[in-house]
């Protein structure tokens, strides 16, 4: 690539995936281009690692753990096996694919820390912090809510994540609300340590300068720079994630062993391979991020003082996506507005080389990218299917049937010209981050194979001189050798298929851009080819359409507090005697507290009329306060087998009507003993 030095080794990082739910379409937007570059970077012989990871810690983890009873190690080994699994089946290849949790990371983290302690960049700071009287706990990131100071707008405890986007400091948030309870928070003063980021501010300005990358990424973070720039706090009232030196009942903020994972993967990577991690932390080759608009202020800013002050290379370039619409409405998993990448993509057939294709041709990388089903079944049946699988099947179909080999012919100096100026543009293009012009570059040399197949006119040439024929047919040929390694770092799979259609037994992964202009062999045997890409018919994507369509009216019902129309329906009929298995009884709650570890399970203890209280577990804690419980007429299944909920055994069950939003416990109209039978 023309901006890296060709002698030098490069690592390409992607933002790290959040391990707390599943991979949508938002989350490709970063993740294909940084594979195609990768897989384009490697064509033109250029010694290229690729690394990634799950983020594996900070508040959003935790908070999701407790509200489904498990670990947050259970939460983030479940979600990391499902991003690595889809993104193999994305075509994704990583060198390495680790987690913030990892030992390696964990050990690294602490390097670094210890290291900015010893140079004087950490210092403790006594700070007031968020915290719930009624929750008993501080209230750290996504533990609290409430106002940004900045713009006022709705924000979360480090980020106003609505409004300006700013990072947001402990204690900075106004009117502080806990989102566990929903109650008001309070703020008080506990000690915690900072990272001194404002005596980064002339580092900052030099490396933005001479940054690589996408201009949105290097000018909105030379925008907040040249502000004044405040010192970071850097520790969280948290168990689960990298322990501070010294202080067991802290740990570090995720945006301190996030980034630090890009180094300890590096680190796996060497270890597994052989290589030499330090080349890229320690030295001087170049080390590109590629990440997600919003997070733009850690990567330019926070990241590169942290590595300066521990004394490690800095990266070269950060690659910034625009982000994402769904059908022209901004992405909204609360609202409905998501594309769910297996279940919404792949498990209804669609080939992952379609969606790679759409995603990086539809614009220009730093542009907000518009997913919409329609312009989508546009795109592939125009230029996939229409022009360039269209060239590459009418060709081959042709040669097999008239030639059955490779023809004899010499390759015509015009189209070896146009190949080699279209592979210099398409380099060019991708060095500048440019994969739209890539891939169009790239289309554009299937049209001109289509307009060279079209007037040479070979279906005519075959009648009246075969000899001429087949020069044009492996003319052809060539030029489809050209364009199956160009598309191979957009559309990999469906390249392995066309490789091998034009006769090529080597691998289509490690072949070079330099092959393009290698003559094909004559007499080369050739395969009936297949049909690579189908035309996506209108009732396919009306149905992904409905589908889109019903989540979004479903998701804004709930948001708005509209019950969605359902249609009545009852359980089969049942005998008397199925009834009379059941015994319900009279009971009396005599004590109720929250479970620990969820926000919907009440620990009760329930007078039955026995000589012990009876322990249920129920899921009221959303509809009623512990203490509103203490006293209530209740009935109670009594023979129900015992179950554990989050480690609590429950013994019987409370019955309550239940209207979707609503719940009621069902009680007695008269004043009952506890024991007493429902019949």
């Amino acid at each position: 690539m023309s901006n890296i030095p060709s002698d030098k080794a490069v690592l390409v990082t992607c933002g790290l995936p959040y391990a707390n739910g599943k991979a949508h379409v938002g989350h490709l937007r970063t993740y294909i281009p940084a594979d195609i570059f990768v897989r384009s970077l490697k064509k033109n012989s250029q010694e290229t690692t690729f690394v990634c990871g799950s983020d594996t810690h900070g508040t959003p983890i935790v908070v999701n753990a407790e509200e489904l009873g498990i670990t947050p190690k259970e939460l983030v080994q479940k979600y990391h096996v499902h991003f690595e699994e889809v993104f193999k089946k994305m075509g994704v290849r990583f060198d390495a694919f680790g987690t913030t949790d990892d030992d390696t990371n964990h050990k690294r983290t602490l390097q670094i820390v210890e290291k900015l302690i010893e140079e004087g960049y950490l210092y403790p700071k006594t700070i007031e912090i968020a915290y719930c009287p009624k929750c008993d706990r501080f209230l750290p990131d996504r533990y609290v809510a409430g106002t940004c100071p900045h713009c006022g707008e709705k924000a979360r405890g480090d980020e106003c994540d609505q409004g300006c986007g700013k990072h947001l400091e402990p204690g900075e948030l106004k009117e502080p609300v806990c989102t566990i309870c929903r109650g008001p928070a309070e703020y008080k003063e506990q000690e915690h340590f900072f990272f001194k980021l404002s005596g980064f501010k002339d580092f900052l300005l030099e490396h933005l300068e001479n940054l690589g990358g996408t201009l949105n990424a290097r000018n909105y973070a030379l925008g907040w720079v040249k502000q004044e720039l405040t010192d970071w706090c850097i520790t969280r009232n948290l168990e689960w994630g990298v322990k501070f030196p010294g202080h067991d009942d802290l740990v570090v903020y995720v945006w301190v062993d996030a980034p630090i994972g890009y180094m300890a993967f590096t680190e796996q990577w060497a270890e597994a391979t052989g290589g030499d991690w330090e080349k890229f932390w320690k030295g001087d080759c170049p080390i590109i991020h590629f990440i997600g608009g919003d997070i733009i202020y850690h990567h330019c800013i926070f990241w590169p003082a942290m590595l300066k002050g521990a004394d490690y290379s800095q990266p070269s370039a950060v690659v910034a996506s625009g982000m994402l619409k769904i059908e022209d409405k901004t992405f909204s998993k609360t609202r409905g507005y998501v594309v769910w990448v297996e279940e919404d993509y792949l498990d209804h057939g669609f080939h992952p080389d379609l969606l790679r294709y759409y995603l990086v041709s539809y614009t220009s990388h730093t542009k907000e990218v518009n997913f919409s089903w329609k312009i989508f079944q546009d795109k592939i049946n125009t230029e996939l299917v229409g022009v360039f699988g269209n060239f590459l099947y009418r060709n081959l179909l042709f040669a097999y049937k008239n030639f059955g080999v490779i023809p004899e012919g010499d390759i015509d100096p015009e189209v070896i010209e146009k190949i080699n100026s279209t592979i210099e543009d398409v380099i060019r293009a991708n060095a500048e981050y440019e994969f739209k012009k890539a891939a169009d570059t790239a289309m554009a040399l299937a049209s001109y194979g289509n307009s060279y197949f079209q007037s040479n006119e070979p279906w005519k040439l075959i009648k009246e001189d075969k000899d001429a024929c087949g020069r044009v047919v492996k003319n052809c040929i060539q030029i489809a050798k050209a364009l199956v390694l160009l598309f191979e770092p957009m559309i990999p799979v469906s390249m392995e298929v066309a490789w091998k259609q034009i006769g090529m037994d080597s691998d289509i992964h490690t072949a070079t851009y330099k092959e393009a202009t290698i003559h094909v062999v004559s007499g080369t045997a050739l395969v009936q080819p297949e049909i690579l890409f189908t035309k996506i018919e209108d009732d396919k994507i009306e149905e992904m359409t409905k589908i889109s369509s019903k989540r979004v009216k479903t998701a804004m019902a709930k948001e708005a507090g509209i019950k969605e129309e359902v249609k009545m329906e009852f359980k089969e009929e049942i005998e008397y005697d199925d009834f009379a298995k059941l015994d319900i009884r009279v009971g009396k709650i005599i004590s109720a507290e929250k479970v620990k570890k969820s926000k919907k399970l009440l620990r009760l203890l329930v007078d039955i009329g026995d000589e012990e209280p009876r322990q249920v577990v129920a899921g009221l804690a959303e509809y009623y306060e512990p203490d509103e419980m203490i006293g209530k007429t209740v009935n109670v299944l009594v023979n129900l087998k015992p179950v554990k909920l989050c480690g609590v055994e429950s013994q019987g069950m409370l019955l309550a009507a239940d209207a979707g939003e609503r719940v009621s416990l069902l009680t007695t109209d008269k004043e009952m003993s506890p024991g007493s039978c429902i019949r």
